[in-house]
């Protein structure tokens, strides 16, 4: 009976406590407010003046990493890119036109800007596949990026079942041929079953 009489102290520490991700993962969904605020003004003036392709360490949101397949083991690189926010500023045209004709306002591209930044990174690391991407801010000009990328000659990669299928032949240039999740978003393949029949161009169209 002795055993079966649990004190109270006890008690509090059986109890369940959010993981250290849900603390991470619940400050970045305001990062303008809360102890992020600052943190991120400081990063930000720093990030401006770094290139547009910066190698880095360890995650600056080490949750969003993880979901999207990160580990801390040797063949998994991160880098951090910017892109120029904003339309594609068309050179204003000599001939005379009216101003609906001009075509120099609302030209935007139809990639989302951070399919652009994995693609660029993809150029300025050749040797390596991109896995996936994540947002970690933006000011007035420049949107920042954080890639993913994973070596497929490395042998710890090779040897890992959750990660050697990016060794495949078929999964060379895939930020290219939109396969992450950025690319997969900005092609509109989220939705799946009623009304997104026509969405996928790789399927036939019967009459």
């Amino acid at each position: 009976m002795a055993e079966d009489i649990v004190s109270e102290e006890e008690e509090e520490s059986m109890e369940t406590y959010p993981s250290m991700y849900k603390y991470i993962e619940k400050a970045w969904e305001q990062p303008k407010e809360g102890y992020l605020k600052e943190l991120q003004r400081k990063r930000l003036k720093q990030w401006r003046r770094d290139d547009n392709f910066k190698r880095i360490e360890r995650p600056t949101r080490l949750d969003r990493a993880r979901k999207l397949g990160y580990k801390a083991k040797p063949g998994f690189v991160l880098a951090r890119a910017k892109v120029r926010r904003g339309n594609l500023r068309k050179k204003r045209p000599r001939a005379g036109r009216g101003p609906k004709r001009m075509g120099v306002k609302k030209i935007t591209p139809k990639k989302n800007l951070q399919w652009i930044a994995e693609e660029r990174t993809s150029r300025k690391y050749p040797n390596l596949r991109v896995l996936n991407s994540y947002w970690v801010g933006e000011d007035g000009r420049k949107k920042y990026f954080e890639v993913i990328m994973v070596d497929p000659d490395h042998p710890s990669i090779q040897n890992d079942p959750d990660i050697n299928w990016i060794c495949e032949k078929d999964q060379k240039g895939r930020v290219f041929h939109g396969k992450t999740s950025a690319g997969r978003k900005s092609r509109g393949l989220r939705s799946k079953g009623k009304g997104a029949e026509n969405s996928r161009p790789s399927k036939e169209k019967t009459s």
